[in-house]
């Protein structure tokens, strides 16, 4: 036993302090850039480092919640959070979580827990990402393809714009992200990503972050902030509600936090300088790591799986607060010229 192994009553077993830190800044870094919550490396990074999985959920809503304050106010004071549709969306999600929680404490009572668990974990990750990732390449090719004929960009509805013209009262406007539409859009998507992210241990941000996008039609900075304002109040709901079946190791959380709040800040101003289809590109190549990890370790390969996520969630930090440091460095460099080309 090193001095850096402590002890977690709750799940029994002892556990590296720097690998909770780093956990925790990984995913400060990442859940503040694409606003999620981040479970796409915590929960199967606890489950893989030893974690029986339903108090890898549980210790990942625990600290999720808490690492999202500080994103989320990072978000506002830029703008990006659209309180209104986050409330909306949080009147489903509740119910979703909680309905999502009694499945995995049934799931867990027939010794089925683990395996359905991540075979779900696998087969969403693959569709999300695939999805993002075919939006990214269609947009480009249509963007380039513009441009060369010189013609007007495509004016055609997206599923958004067409969920939007359903009138089914009360209607909303939703100021922050620009759009109008049923208040009962926002509530099924909260209840449907609510239990998903209970059922897989997650924010439900890798789902519910391209659902603002993609049906509810926010742009994607609003996108990111609003699901980050919801995972904050969510991730609470969900700790409470794991926390009192057993299956939350709050020593776990709060050293993880530790290293997340400072990940968050670094993430969440980066967001500024990248453009929103980047963004999704960073954020799917995020989902198809996060799937191959889990994949193997369902394939019994826990070497490689450790290895993948963690290296990932590094290596995907480090691309981010690379952006982070080139924004800033340009940004500089404007003010510095500014002066000079004034004088001119």
């Amino acid at each position: 036993m090193d001095m850096f192994t402590i002890y977690l009553p709750v799940a029994g077993m002892h556990f590296n302090v720097l690998l909770l830190l780093l956990i925790g800044f990984t995913v400060g870094v990442c859940g503040g850039f694409f606003g999620i919550g981040g479970a796409w490396i915590v929960t199967p990074a606890l489950n893989i480092f030893g974690f029986p999985i339903a108090y890898a959920i549980g210790t990942d809503l625990a600290h999720m919640g808490g690492k999202s304050i500080v994103s989320t106010i990072r978000h506002g004071k830029f703008g990006n959070v659209d309180v209104r549709l986050g409330v909306s969306m949080i009147v489903g999600t509740t119910a979703g979580m909680e309905v999502g929680a009694r499945l995995v404490m049934w799931l867990e009572r027939m010794g089925l827990a683990e395996g359905y668990i991540r075979k779900a974990y696998v087969v969403f990750l693959a569709l999300i990402g695939s999805y993002v990732l075919y939006d990214y390449i269609s947009h480009t090719r249509r963007q380039k393809a513009l441009a060369a004929a010189n013609k007007p960009a495509d004016t055609s509805l997206t599923v958004a714009q067409k969920l939007q013209r359903l009138h089914i009262p009360p209607m909303i406007q939703f100021k922050a992200s620009g759009i109008t539409c049923s208040m009962w859009l926002p509530i099924l998507v909260g209840f449907t990503t609510g239990i998903v992210a209970s059922v897989l241990g997650v924010g439900g941000g890798f789902i519910r972050m391209p659902a603002l996008i993609y049906l509810i039609g926010c742009p994607t900075l609003v996108a990111v902030g609003t699901d980050l304002f919801e995972v904050m109040v969510t991730g609470a709901y969900g700790a409470f509600t794991y926390g009192a079946k057993g299956r939350v190791e709050l020593i776990a959380a709060i050293w993880m936090l530790g290293g997340a709040a400072v990940g968050a800040q670094l993430g969440t101003v980066a967001v500024k300088y990248v453009r929103g289809y980047f963004i999704r590109l960073l954020f799917a190549v995020t989902i198809f790591v996060a799937c191959v990890s889990v994949l193997l370790k369902q394939l019994q390969l826990q070497l490689p799986a450790s290895i993948c996520i963690l290296a990932a969630g590094i290596g995907i930090s480090l691309v981010i607060v690379g952006l982070l440091v080139r924004g800033v460095t340009k940004e500089r460099a404007a003010r510095r010229t500014a002066p000079l080309e004034a004088e001119v």
